[in-house]
């Protein structure tokens, strides 16, 4: 585990000066939320990029459970693009970059292999947000998308909130977003959590345990596009209604696992109605006792396991190797503007897009 040095204002040993920097006319900074636990989480306006989250294990001792980088220009920099940041306008993959809404095409930026992924190289993740930090427990993001940017229409105003909840050691994560024209929107966070803390190199999540509240999946061809199918996970290795480790099946030769090089799906979670906030997932690490439980109002969770992941450095001399971290991504299925029988992703200016998403830590009893 690395020992991170505690600054005068921060557990995490991140300095502030690290992270301010004009960027495209914009300064960048460092935000540091706390809540009356002991809980703290630091945060980045460039891509909404979370840095460090601080929570105790059963003993009490203080880790941070994600990957994250110590400067800006690492965050900038990073061989992982997407760490931890906010992902738009279209989280997940499209397919082939382009989509049909009312009649008008509209091709995207191809950045994975023949498709787009979220949002596009310059997508949220490459943005420096407008920041403010009404409280010690919350800081309050905007941005405007601009019509046409990465090839979606309208201009898009977002805001994003993440607050501390005082009563628990919960991240909060709060999305809105309006249009002037019909376009698609599919908001996410991208977080690498690994509850044993980071280290060099990080433990892999092999032996971490899961949960996730899905009977069912969207399946994958071998450039990771839904087939469009809606598949039971009964009987199969995605199946972890009961507590699974991530590693126990993960090299299974089973074709959807071959497909994603490990998990990389997309879940269809239980819902009594859509968009009610309910248990998605959870996470724990049996050695430290951490745990993670993840609420969402979004249909689906994206399970993602890090297969990607290259060794690269990150803060303090820590280092991520291949499946170093599990991600919950939550959003709408992959690929919906081309599946019209998935959930829409479709905005109209008239509506606005909520969405509410809580990575809640403990520790077993």
């Amino acid at each position: 585990m690395i020992n991170t040095v505690s600054t005068e204002s921060n557990l995490s040993g991140l300095n502030k000066e690290d992270f301010q920097k004009d960027i495209n006319n914009k300064k960048t900074d460092l935000f540091i939320l706390k809540n009356a636990q002991g809980m703290e989480v630091a945060v980045t306006n460039y891509g909404c990029a979370i840095l460090s989250i601080m929570v105790p294990d059963k003993n009490g001792k203080y880790a941070n459970v994600i990957l994250g980088h110590d400067s800006i220009d690492h965050v900038v920099n990073s061989p992982e693009p997407f760490l931890n940041t906010t992902i738009g306008r279209y989280g997940n993959r499209i397919a082939k970059g382009k989509f049909t809404l009312y009649g008008e095409e509209h091709n995207l930026t191809i950045n994975n292999g023949p498709n787009s992924l979220h949002g596009g190289p310059t997508g949220f993740h490459a943005r420096v947000w407008d920041a403010v930090q009404p409280d010690p427990t919350t800081v309050v993001f905007n941005y405007t998308s601009a019509d046409g940017e990465e090839g979606f229409p309208g201009n898009l105003e977002v805001e994003m909130t993440y607050r501390l909840e005082d009563e628990t050691n919960a991240l909060v994560i709060e999305y809105r977003a309006t249009t002037d024209k019909a376009t698609v929107v599919n908001l996410t966070n991208h977080g690498f959590f690994n509850l044993a803390g980071i280290a060099n190199p990080t433990p892999t999540v092999l032996d971490h345990i899961i949960t996730i509240n899905a009977d069912h999946y969207t399946p994958i061809d071998e450039v990771s596009i839904p087939t469009g199918e809606i598949l039971k996970v009964e009987g199969t290795p995605m199946d972890f209604r009961t507590p699974h480790t991530i590693g126990e099946r993960i090299d299974d030769k089973f074709q959807q696992l071959v497909n994603g090089a490990g998990y990389d799906h997309c879940y269809v979670l239980n819902k009594t109605e859509s968009g009610e906030l309910s248990l998605a997932a959870t996470y724990t690490e049996p050695e430290s006792g951490r745990t993670m439980e993840v609420y969402t109002t979004e249909n689906g969770v994206q399970l993602y396991t890090g297969n990607w992941l290259g060794g690269f450095a990150g803060a303090h001399g820590a280092t991520f190797p291949a499946r170093s971290a599990v991600c919950f991504e939550a959003q709408c299925f992959p690929d919906t503007p081309n599946k019209p029988h998935f959930p829409s992703a479709v905005l109209l200016p008239d509506d606005e897009y909520q969405q509410v998403t809580i990575y809640k830590f403990g520790v077993q009893e």
